[in-house]
């Protein structure tokens, strides 16, 4: 089987089960900022994707304490030498504001994030660029994101999907994609693991 995938670090994953990883980029991102980022006035800082942990750590950040979405973002943090204290358990903004204790918050994500979930107030550190591309003949898409989502269905592409979690998955179907089946959690070894389960 041939599997469209989105990140280099996923075609060795999808090839150990046997199968033909292809990479197709469909999303750049663009930093929307350099001036380093204070959140000292909020309880948390909340970052829910691997980008805005980059991007935090390239501008150099001071907060409180830091809440992840989730394993990866966490994991980014800490490459970076950032602390985490909070990861949730649910990774989603939903799953996070279950776990979050109470206090001032601040997000930092992508331009155009959800922010009707945390109550928090919104620092954009980052534009998601829907690309173009030239989509190669796959079997399955594995995407992780809303915004990829888009990108491959403006393409004509027809490639069913696999989707990281529900909020990807219901973007993904209201651009017209087939979700074939969606991650139980949402990190790269749930999207892994939805896709074997479906071989």
């Amino acid at each position: 089987m041939r599997v469209l995938v989105t990140r280099e670090e996923l075609v060795a994953r999808v090839e150990a089960l046997g199968h033909d990883g292809v990479l197709c980029e469909l999303i750049r991102v663009e930093p929307l900022g350099d001036e380093p980022v204070d959140a000292r006035a909020y309880d948390w800082l909340v970052v829910t994707s691997r980008n805005g942990a980059r991007e935090l750590a390239r501008r150099g950040v001071t907060a409180n304490r830091i809440a992840a979405i989730g394993p990866a973002t966490a994991e980014a943090l800490g490459a970076h030498g950032l602390q985490v204290d909070l990861v949730a358990a649910t990774h989603t903004q939903e799953g996070l504001r279950d776990e979050l204790p109470e206090g001032t918050r601040l997000l930092a994500a992508a331009e155009g994030a959800r922010r009707d979930v945390l109550g928090a107030d919104f620092l954009p550190l980052y534009r998601t660029i829907e690309l173009r591309p030239e989509v190669p003949d796959a079997d399955v898409a594995l995407l992780m994101s809303g915004s990829a989502a888009r990108a491959l269905a403006v393409t004509g592409a027809g490639v069913p999907v696999v989707a990281i979690g529900p909020q990807t998955a219901a973007e993904a179907r209201a651009a017209g994609l087939e979700v074939v089946a969606v991650a139980a959690s949402q990190d790269l070894d749930g999207l892994v693991e939805a896709l074997r389960s479906r071989s």
